[in-house]
């Protein structure tokens, strides 16, 4: 096993010291596994890393599912040729994740699995997932959990960058419906979501009408009014 393919199961395999001693088990079996099918595997290893860690996404335990996705993440930062080898394969792994039904670290660790892909394939090639992904996104804004909502704001200001011409509609409208959101969050309780959230602002800018109707009811947020009239206009 080469030091690529290390780093890459190492990440995403490792498993907290706190987790019951049955299920750290369970889970050292699985490094077991994919460590024994590398060892008689030369050809391709990396590839055959890529689709243990893509069946392993779909795993009924969330525990693998979070780990698969969050080696998916690790193997785009070594080898983004591989991922954009099977970037549609990954695109669908990291938007079932998204819409994860039972645990917030598998959606967590897909918004930041996708912001790295998107950068590395500059947003190209999305087809009908930049729908899916901006939809759910979008849902996240308002999260109870501050790291969904510090993640869906990094993600939902990069998806205004690569938007295009094709989407530029779909997106529009969306960013019109998530605007309350985004004046809301400019003061968020957590420092780190508020940057994220002026971040995705100004991204989102052109997207934006000034409306003269804004109205800000307290004092935070007639300090706020005048950033956010600046924001808005930089769309020009």
């Amino acid at each position: 096993m080469d030091q690529a393919q290390r780093r890459i199961l190492g990440q995403s395999l490792s498993v907290p010291t706190a987790q019951p001693k049955r299920k750290r088990t369970s889970v050292m079996s699985l490094f077991s596994k994919v460590s024994w099918k590398l060892r008689f595997q030369k050809q391709e290893p990396l590839k055959n890393v890529f689709f243990i860690l893509a069946e392993k996404a779909y795993d009924p335990s969330a525990k693998k599912r979070h780990m698969a996705i969050r080696g998916l993440g690790t193997m785009a930062c070594e080898t983004p040729d591989k991922v954009r080898k099977y970037k549609k394969i990954v695109l669908d792994l990291l938007v079932h994740g998204l819409y994860d039904p039972v645990s917030f670290e598998v959606i967590h660790e897909s918004m930041k699995t996708l912001t790295i892909i998107l950068g590395k394939i500059q947003g190209k090639g999305l087809g009908s997932f930049f729908v899916d992904i901006t939809l759910q996104t979008r849902t996240l804004l308002d999260d109870d959990n501050d790291n969904l909502r510090y993640s869906a704001f990094v993600l939902f200001g990069q998806l205004a960058a690569f938007a295009g011409r094709k989407w530029k509609k779909f997106f529009a409208s969306q960013v019109k419906q998530t605007q309350d959101s985004l004046l809301v969050h400019l003061q968020d309780r957590n420092p780190q979501v508020a940057r994220a959230c002026k971040t995705a602002f100004r991204a989102c800018s052109p997207f934006l009408r000034q409306r003269k109707e804004y109205s800000f009811q307290n004092e935070e947020d007639q300090r706020n009014s005048k950033l956010c009239r600046q924001l808005v206009s930089e769309r020009e």
